[in-house]
């Protein structure tokens, strides 16, 4: 694993690793009955306990039909990076996991993941099963995908109907100059315009990349070096950060949200407007009926700048990967194809609102809803994929950060500046190196 070198400064992830215990099962390769998986899976409902409802059905129903039982974690965001990169640091761990599609070179770089190659593909349905797009974000360019799609995603921009209209705002805005006049204008009472994750590292970084698109800046250059003070990008975050620093129309609270508050405040009227994911299913989890809120596509610069880019989501994902150390290889592939088969790219997709990885199945009536329409649409013509370096991880983690720093600045009422924006871009570049 000559290639970890990049993992250097996420030492916390070395050092976790010694609090994992090798749980991948027992046996040799032989896949079939009477063998046990472990599966992370990444938290894709309004909470862990949500998620567990969803999945453990299916999982009953893979274990009934295979003899596998498979024992399930559901990991927050906010951890899932440091366990995996622990995991593949210490070769103990899980059998199968959920990643971020944005992860897969990074992850695939430490040669901890077992890669997909033909005849890897062949034995979960074949290459031919995927929708090109999302398998393509699932490794490093010219090298077998280290995992295959699972969901597909992107992101849009939710609004509150009733709030808008008791606004006198008869649509959603379409530039960023828009919203912050509709957020200010929604922001009453208990009321903010705009929930934001602001402690959510990869949350920040999304939105870093697709704002600095919209600027002209690039995260890195065409060598794979770390861009990230660069103007555009400062330009960029100044942008996001102020609609809680400058235009007020987020609470000073969301600068400590990393657990999808900002999805709870949205659904519980406490936020008039929410940039996210397919959060359809969590809002519904939430009581927030349907036709309570609209979906549009996220909002462009009115003025973009010389180079910049319609860009306006990352294209995003939750791929599975299967760590080289289970004992478990055979089943272990058994379970990705049963989790990417045509049934539970239906059921799982369905339930969380995002979009099949599988080309079978995009005719359901389910993935033609109003919300899925504007993540389609997205998807095929807006958004753009995160760089697939080695390094993008850790751009997620220092950029991530650099924000959340920013975002506390602001709720304390520090001034955030373009030099205090760049100082924390050149300080997050200097700790790639």
């Amino acid at each position: 694993m000559s290639t970890r070198r990049h993992l250097g400064i996420l030492t916390v992830a070395v050092l976790a690793a010694a609090s994992l215990t090798a749980c991948g099962g027992s046996g040799d390769d032989a896949g079939g009955s009477g063998k046990t998986l472990t599966y992370w899976a990444s938290n894709q409902g309004a909470s862990i306990e949500a998620d567990k409802t969803i999945l453990q059905p299916e999982l009953d129903k893979f274990e009934k039909q295979t003899g596998i039982k498979v024992n399930l974690e559901v990991v927050p965001w906010s951890d899932l990076l440091n366990k995996l990169l622990a995991a593949a640091t210490s070769g103990q761990g899980p059998d199968v996991v959920n990643i971020g599609n944005t992860w897969s070179a990074s992850l695939q770089a430490t040669g901890a993941l077992v890669e997909f190659d033909d005849a890897t593909l062949q034995a979960v349905g074949g290459k031919d099963r995927f929708v090109p797009a999302a398998l393509a974000a699932a490794g490093a360019p010219g090298k077998p995908p280290a995992a295959v799609p699972l969901y597909s995603l992107a992101y849009a921009l939710y609004y509150n109907k009733k709030a808008f209209a008791d606004a006198g705002i008869t649509a959603p805005p379409t530039t960023w100059e828009q919203l912050a006049e509709y957020g200010k204008k929604l922001s009453t009472g208990d009321r903010w315009g705009l929930a934001i994750e602001g402690a959510n590292p990869n949350e920040n970084a999304h939105h870093a990349f697709a704002f600095g698109q919209q600027y002209g800046g690039e995260w890195f250059d065409s060598s794979g070096k770390p861009t990230f003070d660069t103007p555009q990008n400062v330009s960029a975050v100044k942008r996001y950060v102020d609609f809680m620093a400058t235009d007020k129309i987020s609470n000073p609270s969301n600068a400590e949200y990393a657990q999808n508050q900002s999805v709870s405040d949205f659904a519980n009227g406490k936020a008039a407007m929410l940039l996210w994911q397919a959060a359809g299913s969590n809002l519904k989890t939430q009581n927030m009926p349907a036709d309570a809120y609209g979906v549009a596509p996220v909002p462009f610069l009115a003025t973009p700048p010389a180079g910049g880019k319609k860009v306006n989501s990352m294209v995003a994902g939750i791929n599975m990967a299967i760590f080289k150390h289970t004992k478990n290889k055979d089943a272990s592939l058994n379970f990705v194809k049963f989790m990417t088969s045509d049934e539970e790219q239906t059921v799982l997709n369905k339930t969380y609102g995002s979009l099949p990885a599988v080309k079978t199945v995009g005719t359901d009536p389910a993935f033609s809803a109003p919300e899925q329409k504007v993540l389609q649409e997205t998807l095929s013509t807006t958004a753009a994929p995160l760089p697939q370096v080695p390094d993008e991880s850790t751009f997620e983690t220092l950029v991530g950060t650099a924000i959340k720093e920013l975002f506390a600045d602001a709720a304390s009422g520090r001034p955030v500046t373009e030099e205090s924006v760049k100082k924390k871009l050149s300080d997050a570049q200097q700790k790639m190196r």
